[in-house]
């Protein structure tokens, strides 16, 4: 404890730096092992340990049919660990009793899902019909799912489609990963397709970064992350495919922004605050460029627009 005093003191201190002595900081913080480093670098960054409070799960929509909640990152949806108590399922047996399903699993029909570092927008059906025509939606690709990101570097087009077939990390210790198909260990490949459209361009942290919005065409695992990291602009604090290099930032910025869910009971179309303006991000996103900006009109373009540039091998880099 009295290390981490110490460290906790200096890192006071640290927070007074000029930006240049901040960006010399975390280089050499770059050097240190992860785990250690993530502490640091939270001690570092003022309000960046997320309080419990921050990670409760807020209610966006609410019918007979469908509850739409913004799940607050680094949550996991659910877990097979008893004694795990910060998950989706547990907050909504807390909030929503009537709701919990004993028969089921995990207690509640998710409709889809989001991995444990993604926030935002999660829909939950509420009875055996809604569970079954929201699925057979998604698998339909009836569906629009958006996502805000902010990605490492400055992408060089503004609207650009991905098309490159993913499938399973086969290796052993990589099972949690995907991959792209070029790969010799890629796993049953299947067809990704993402569209991603520039909102900003400045600088986290001191460093070159890129605002976006993203289209999930297809819904496969770990999709957006994959695509972004093979474009060489990997999510902000994506862990997994920044080869475990990107550990400073207090959480992995990628957000569940909007979904519509198209069914014969009713169709959602359900949006949540984008938390990574300066506000929220504690002023280390500092947008220079503005290049779109959230609203009907944008979502059209990503919708419809010609792209500038397609990817569909890896020997493109934006």
């Amino acid at each position: 404890m009295a290390y981490w005093t110490t460290v906790q003191a200096v890192y006071s201190w640290a927070q007074k730096l000029t930006l240049w002595s901040k960006q010399t900081l975390t280089r050499f913080i770059y050097c240190i092992p992860g785990l250690v480093k993530i502490k640091i670098y939270k001690l570092m960054v003022p309000g960046s340990d997320a309080k419990v409070s921050h990670r409760i799960a807020q209610v966006l929509h609410q019918s007979p049919n469908f509850l739409v909640i913004d799940k607050p990152y680094d949550v996991l949806i659910n877990s097979n660990d008893p004694t795990e108590k910060l998950t989706v399922e547990h907050q909504l047996r807390k909030l929503f009793p009537n709701l919990a399903n004993d028969k089921l699993t995990h207690g509640f029909h998710f409709v889809h899902r989001l991995d444990y570092s993604t926030s935002g927008v999660l829909c939950i059906a509420c009875n055996k019909k809604a569970a079954n025509l929201g699925g057979d939606a998604f698998s339909a690709r009836k569906t629009k799912k958006y996502y805000i990101a902010l990605l490492r570097g400055h992408v060089s087009h503004e609207l650009i489609d991905i098309s490159i077939p993913i499938g399973v990390d086969k290796r052993p210790g990589y099972s949690h990963k995907m991959c792209s198909v070029d790969k010799s260990y890629c796993q049953y490949p299947k067809t990704a397709f993402t569209r991603l459209l520039v909102l900003q361009k400045g600088f986290y942290h001191g460093f070159p970064a890129t605002k976006v919005l993203l289209k999930a065409v297809t819904g496969r695992r770990h999709q957006l992350r994959v695509h972004c990291s093979l474009l060489g602009h990997t999510i902000i604090g994506d862990f997994t495919y920044s080869n475990g290099k990107d550990v400073l930032p207090y959480r992995m910025f990628l957000h569940s922004h909007r979904l519509i869910l198209p069914t014969a009971l009713e169709t959602i179309d359900v949006c949540a605050n984008d938390p990574f303006d300066i506000k929220h991000t504690n002023g280390q996103w500092l947008p220079v460029v503005h290049a779109n900006a959230i609203n009907l009109d944008t979502y059209e373009k990503l919708d419809c627009q010609l792209p500038d540039i397609i990817v569909d091998d890896l020997s493109s880099k934006t």
